[in-house]
């Protein structure tokens, strides 16, 4: 990296040669300047107002580090790109292509020309679905019963790359453009954390100078129209909304009353139930080791057997027949409740074809533990642990659960639900048999008579005692 490359005004000096060259005009323009003036001291010399340095690029010399920004080309990256430059930071734009909706080349554009050294686009559609997606099907993973974790999924597999990014680069910070309430902020920068425990975090939104400089998206757009960044020319919805190839959220604005109602075109995934087709979709979905490695779409003929192609046919269909939407109030891992409105049909359709061959091949109280795993993993993933050594415990205890979790589901979806028509396995655990009404087996009725007198042991003692209760009242 050049020491110098300065062009004082017009010409007065312009060097891109070696170093010795520069130091060479340098020492030219000093005594050009001793000669006009034996008066100007040191740091006089090297002020703004000297015209030695002149319109020298200052992130040559002046350069506070390399940042690696979690890019999206929307109005707040592009404002924090810029706002970087000007504390003097050297910027490189990152973008993530998890499944969202996006002219990425414009966006890389947008970058380049709002002064980013570098922009890296990558496509992690798949890795998103094979490492961080099939996993959370395996255990089953839904917070507090209802919300299947789409956005808390997607942030370690964008902050994994990010790290990667910032290492191969050498750069010493990374920023996101998270705001200083919510669950992502903290999902980013422990991963952060784990992956590069050296690096330093800028989270604008957390930054005083910052936040009280844009209080608003009035103040973002002024400081865009001032900097020459692009801004929106269609109106913003009325709230916020996070996509990507597992799930849209929707937040903010309008939908912070939890009494509104979400207006009917808010849905970008999903149709509505009523206006869905009048005819149901039929699906096969095999699964090994507790992960789908083909679905059979039996009503039209076809079938997919790649992790992305699978993922991204379910989304289809679900999103054809309105399957997979919720509206719920949640508990931040940072202390407050917030009302989210979720779509997420190929997650659904995957959710329900899993639980069904699990109970099917798996052992009753092996699964009454993995429940409860499960439920942990859903917790860890929300609050931002998934680097964290007790998350790989609780992963690889799932993954031990799911060797025999292997067999075929059959399904209907249809007007916004998923029905359960059938299912079969070679590792099933169920005796058609021994559990018919119609044939005795190898099973003795009478035994269940001790059985059923040894369990009520207790019940009769729970009722001796408060027996006894009343009594003493």
């Amino acid at each position: 990296m050049h020491v110098f490359s300065c062009h004082r005004n017009e010409s007065d000096v312009t060097s891109s040669g070696p170093i010795g060259l520069e130091w060479m005009a340098l020492a030219q323009l000093l005594t050009n300047h001793a000669l006009l003036s034996d008066k100007l001291t040191f740091s006089e010399l090297f002020s703004p107002n000297s015209g030695i340095l002149g319109s020298c690029e200052q992130d040559d010399i002046m350069s506070k580090g390399t940042v690696i920004l979690a890019y999206s080309g929307g109005l707040d990256t592009s404002c924090i790109l810029v706002w970087l430059k000007e504390q003097g930071y050297d910027v490189i734009a990152y973008m993530a292509n998890i499944g969202q909706d996006e002219d990425f080349e414009a966006a890389k554009t947008k970058a380049e020309k709002l002064g980013a050294k570098k922009v890296f686009v990558e496509d992690l559609r798949a890795e998103f679905v094979e490492d961080f997606i099939l996993p959370a099907v395996q255990a089953n993973a839904v917070y507090e019963d209802r919300y299947l974790l789409g956005t808390s999924l997607a942030r370690p597999c964008i902050a994994r790359r990010q790290i990667e990014i910032a290492q191969r680069e050498g750069a010493q910070y990374v920023s996101h453009g998270a705001t200083g309430k919510g669950n992502d902020q903290i999902r980013f920068e422990l991963a952060f954390y784990a992956l590069y425990p050296d690096v330093k975090i800028i989270a604008p939104w957390r930054i005083p100078e910052f936040y009280n400089r844009f209080r608003g998206r009035t103040d973002l757009m002024e400081y865009a129209q001032k900097h020459g960044i692009p801004v929106p020319v269609t109106p913003r919805a009325p709230w916020s909304m996070d996509a990507n190839l597992m799930h849209i959220s929707y937040e903010s604005g309008i939908l912070e009353n939890p009494k509104n109602h979400a207006p009917a075109d808010l849905y970008l995934m999903t149709k509505n139930p009523e206006d869905s087709p009048s005819t149901p979709d039929v699906l096969e979905l095999e699964f090994k080791n507790g992960v789908p490695v083909k679905v059979v779409s039996v009503t039209q003929g076809i079938f997919k057997d790649n992790p992305l192609d699978i993922y991204l046919f379910l989304n289809m269909i679900g999103g054809k027949h309105g399957v997979g939407r919720i509206d719920i109030v949640e508990n931040r891992f940072i202390g407050m409740k917030s009302r989210g409105i979720y779509e997420t049909p190929g997650g659904t359709i995957l959710l329900n074809a899993h639980l069904d061959i699990e109970t099917f091949t798996m052992d009753k109280e092996v699964r009454r533990i993995k429940q409860g795993l499960g439920i942990k993993f859903s917790e860890l993933v929300y609050n931002g642990f998934w680097y964290s050594p007790e998350f790989d415990f609780v992963r690889h205890c799932i993954a031990k659960s799911q060797e025999n979790i292997e067999g075929k589901v059959q399904l209907s979806v249809f007007k916004g639900q998923v029905y359960i028509l059938g299912r079969e396995s070679p590792k099933s655990l169920y005796n058609e048999e021994l559990v018919s009404m119609d044939v005795q087996g190898d099973y003795d009725p009478c035994d269940a008579s001790g059985f059923i007198r040894i369990n009520a042991v207790r019940l009769k003692e729970h009722q001796r005692l408060q027996g006894l209760s009343k009594t003493k009242q």
